[in-house]
Order: structure tokens, then sequence, then C-alpha cells
């Protein structure tokens, strides 16, 4: 793939739930970078090269995603709890010889990292959260704007496997749909990437993965929110927040207000000119902004 994740080293790591397909390059203080959905850590190949100048970046496909492990569906969702991902990326920064670093992430990926770094607090030195509010607090304010505008979070939670008949039946249409909540050219994605991404749509264990995924944020994902908050279990570390202003956050919430409800460290950040695909949409100024809080 040329000049794509240039320098990177691609690879697959063992943690104890199983194997974790990544790329990683630089040197320098850590930076782990999560992905959101329906992509791989290829989201991160226009920002990931550039702060490899400055650090040691470390991209993984999330559990259920990419061409990482796959736990197969169950009733109790277990596998895909936020409390478990969590613990993959604990354990893949571990593996590299990191006990503290830094972490960039996304939509899907922003919810595993906030819930790395309540579990974890003593590892995580920042964090940046890109186009997200708390899961919690997405589902305790429920409307029909946000029912309608992020209808496949109800969707994929529906029982297995109703929702992941669908979408294998047609999964290159799926993808493009799903991803055209703003509306896009066909070459909005990069060709690199995109090849990544339908080829693992393609596979129905990753979209199972997907689904359980959500299963998890609406029933035992809950359950751990409603325990962290009623313990004030907050994120103890300098918090970067960023959206997509042609999206819906900052259409639908006040993000700044919000997240500082959930850290006790420094909240700052502001919309960037995009839409859902930040890292992607808009590289240059999410760079600028990665830099200058890491």
């Amino acid at each position: 793939m040329t000049d794509f994740f240039d320098g990177f080293t691609l690879e697959t790591v063992a943690v104890s739930g199983g194997a974790l397909r990544l790329r990683h390059g630089g040197s320098g203080p850590p930076l782990l970078m999560l992905h959101g959905n329906p992509q791989t850590h290829a989201m991160w190949h226009l920002i990931a090269p550039r702060l490899a100048e400055k650090f040691h970046v470390i991209c993984p496909d999330l559990r259920g995603y990419g061409k990482s492990f796959k736990p197969a569906p169950s009733d109790d969702h277990a596998a895909y709890a936020k409390t478990e991902m969590a613990r993959d990326m604990a354990e893949l920064m571990t593996h590299f010889g990191h006990e503290t670093f830094c972490v960039a992430s996304h939509d899907r990926g922003a919810r595993v990292a906030h819930r790395l770094a309540i579990d974890f607090p003593a590892r995580i030195e920042k964090l940046a959260v890109l186009d997200i509010i708390p899961t919690i607090e997405h589902f305790e304010r429920t409307d029909t704007r946000f029912a309608m505008g992020y209808y496949h979070w109800f969707w994929f939670a529906q029982r297995h496997p109703l929702p992941e008949s669908v979408i294998n039946a047609a999964p290159d249409v799926w993808f493009r749909a799903h991803t055209s909540r703003e509306p896009k050219d066909d070459g909005f994605f990069h060709p690199d990437a995109l090849a990544d991404y339908l080829d693992c749509v393609r596979d129905p264990a990753m979209i199972a993965g997907m689904c359980e995924d959500y299963r998890a944020a609406a029933t035992i994902d809950l359950f751990h929110d409603r325990e962290s908050r009623e313990n004030a279990n907050k994120v103890q570390c300098p918090l970067l927040v960023l959206w997509g202003a042609k999206g819906k956050i900052g259409e639908w919430y006040a993000p700044l207000d919000i997240w500082r409800q959930y850290c006790d460290g420094e909240v700052s950040g502001s919309p960037v000119n995009s839409g859902h695909y930040l890292a992607e949409e808009a590289p240059d100024e999410v760079l600028a902004h990665l830099d200058g809080f890491f």
C-alpha cells in the first residue's frame, strides 16, 4: 500500500482475549489510537504517520472489528463489554512496554477509551474523544432526533442474528448507506482504507462482532456506566473533546458541558469543520488539535 501508513509495521499481537491486528510506527511518548464503526485502524492513515514524527503511535483493530479476534455472540454480550475491550488495550500497551500513555479515539473506539480511562486511571496521561458523548448520556437523553438519526444503535442491538442477516445479504450496499449520514461521493474514503473496510464488513464474523458491541452498549455497558457514575468514578486526566460541526453531536448536545460531568481533569475542545468522520474529512484540523493537546 504505497504512501499508506508509510513507515509503520503491520503485525498481530496476542492479548489474553485473543489476537489484535495493528499498525505501529514512530518513536517517542506512546500514543494509542482507537477507531470507530464500521471501520478499522485504517481510519487514522492521514494522521498517524504525521504524529509518528513525535510519538510511538499504535493503531489496533478493536476486538470484533477489522482483522482482530471476534468472540461469538452470547446472551449476555459480556465479551463485548467495554470493560473487556478496554482491558485488551491496556494489555496491548503493556506488550509494547508502555505503562502510561495517551489515547486518541473516535466513535466506538472513544467509548472503549472512556472505559479505559475509568478502569485504568493511573495509566492514561491524556485522552481525546472524537464525536461522542458518554454512552449512558445518549440512552438517557434519547428522543425522536436521536432515535431517527442514530437508528442503527437500536437496530444493531436487536437479537442475534436478525441485523446480521440483513447486513450480510448486501454488505457493500450497507456500508455505503451506513457511512453516508452526511452525503459523500464515491471517492470519499482513501482507496486503500476503503478496501480494508469493505474486506472486513464482508466477513460475517465482523458483522456479528459489531452488533455484539452495540448489544453490550445497550445492556452490560449501561450497568457498568451506572455503577461508575454512582461511585463517582470519572476520567482523571486532561480530556480533549472534538466533534464534527456538520454532524449531530453539536446539534443535539452541549458536548463540553456533558463531558465535564464525567471528568475531574481539565476539559477542552471544539467543533471541527467536518461530518462524523473527522480524521478523514478534516485531517489537518484534527492533527493540529491532537498535536497541540498531546
